[in-house]
């Protein structure tokens, strides 16, 4: 891209980005509800948490397992293609798992393929989709982009459940399957018009192993490894995911069990952190943060902890309290996650950014799954609200530890060599944008 194209994208940059966002914002949606759709039918037809919890590693496991290598082919392929194919096939599955349920033939085998197949799609998807943010969007304004991102989701949190509840009374699990299937094609049809900028990616020297599949790959493994401040925030994300998954995958149980409430209460609660995460996300949005994202980060972090480790402590008899908590989790959730995933746009250069972000994602979840299967054993013996002091404090003492850490502290600077220096114009790109 010349300079003058460039320039004339970094003006104009909003229509086409937030076209295409607003596209993703409504296979979100759609994705959403099938997801509500498909659980309900699994709860109703089965009524085993087996069954649940067999759907959920379904949905969980291909991106831990293939995150790095699919942020390696991210990288090396049209990050657009990637979106579009990505949404294809998942609009695709869907529409064969919808004429089962028309003919009758569904097993719940279909819903687990299903469910890991538009995980794998959607691990190609989101990387291609938050690494090419930072070529179409202008540096300064990642942080808000990032805010936007957690709000969207938020709105998602609150709308989902009746908005799938409503659907299933007037729409078999099929109708609800093809809404999906026409959010996804909403989501393709501007990708089909708006170019999105490609990174430059370093020249090959003639008969190295450099541009081979295998040599990006291992890459993408030194690039994060020689990075120590993205290692250490790595294993502060095993740890906190770690104490932290178990209490609220047990939330349900907490509800009954502790404040003796039911679906409604339940209601309350998932309704509660999902408008924090919206405020949080409207402020991340408005703000920007502090000049220091990873302070911002930081500084959510501790509130985020705190209010998970004073659930732990709420009486039985003071149930909206817990409510109250569970907002403030989703209101700093945004503030925490928003800067971090900024920083990383900002200090990674654009042809690594695929590989940086899948390798973040699969390292925070691989411990999903451990927490899930002790969360039981320990909360039968000492009670759910445990996982939340643990896991409260645990949050709390890695964001306070993280200050006296230079190399977490200094993590936007990146390592200096690559660093992406945060102009108002995008970096060069190969594709030109008219």
């Amino acid at each position: 891209m010349q300079a003058s194209s460039t320039w004339k994208y970094a003006q104009k940059w909003k229509a086409p980005f937030f076209t295409i966002w607003t596209g993703q914002a409504f296979s979100l949606l759609g994705s959403q509800l099938v997801s509500f759709a498909l659980i309900w039918w699994l709860t109703k037809t089965t009524g085993s948490a087996t069954v649940l919890s067999m759907a959920s590693l379904a949905g969980l496991l291909p991106q831990v397992i293939l995150g790095p290598v699919v942020g390696t082919l991210v990288d090396r392929w049209n990050r657009r293609l990637v979106m579009i194919v990505a949404d294809l096939v998942i609009a695709l599955v869907t529409a064969g798992l919808a004429w089962l349920f028309w003919t009758d033939q569904v097993q719940v085998w279909h819903i687990y393929v299903l469910m890991a197949v538009r995980s794998i799609a959607g691990g190609f998807h989101w990387p291609a989709m938050l690494s090419s943010t930072s070529l179409m969007v202008p540096g300064e304004h990642f942080t808000r982009i990032q805010g936007l991102n957690q709000m969207l989701q938020g709105f998602m949190n609150i709308l989902s459940a009746p908005l799938g509840a409503l659907a299933l009374e007037f729409l078999p699990v099929e109708g609800v399957l093809a809404i999906d299937v026409g959010t996804a094609m909403i989501a393709v049809l501007p990708l089909l018009f708006i170019p999105i900028p490609q990174p430059t990616r370093k020249p090959v020297v003639p008969g190295s192993r450099q541009g081979t599949f295998w040599f990006d790959f291992k890459e993408g493994f030194r690039f994060a490894l020689s990075w120590p401040g993205l290692v250490i925030i790595g294993i502060m994300a095993i740890i906190v995911n770690l104490v932290i998954s178990p209490g609220f995958s047990l939330l349900p149980i907490m509800v009954t069990e502790h404040f003796f409430g039911g679906a409604f209460e339940l209601a309350w609660i998932e309704a509660a952190f999902g408008f924090g995460i919206i405020l949080g996300g409207l402020l991340l949005s408005i703000w920007g943060g502090f000049k220091r994202r990873i302070v911002t980060s930081m500084v959510g972090m501790i509130g985020m902890g705190l209010a998970i480790l004073l659930i732990g402590f709420v009486p039985s008899w003071a149930f909206y309290a817990a409510v109250v908590m569970l907002f403030f989790i989703g209101f700093f959730n945004p503030i925490t996650n928003g800067p971090l995933f900024a920083a990383v746009q900002a200090a990674v250069r654009p042809d690594m950014q695929g590989r940086v972000f899948t390798l973040i994602t699969s390292v925070a979840s691989a411990m999903t799954p451990l927490g899930l299967i002790i969360a039981g054993p320990i909360a039968d013996i000492f009670g759910v609200q445990i996982w939340f002091i643990i896991g409260g404090a645990v949050t709390i003492f890695m964001a306070i530890l993280a200050f006296f850490i230079p190399a977490v502290m200094n993590f936007e600077k990146g390592r200096q060599e690559d660093r992406q220096p945060e102009a108002v114009a995008p970096p060069a790109v190969s594709e030109p944008v008219e």
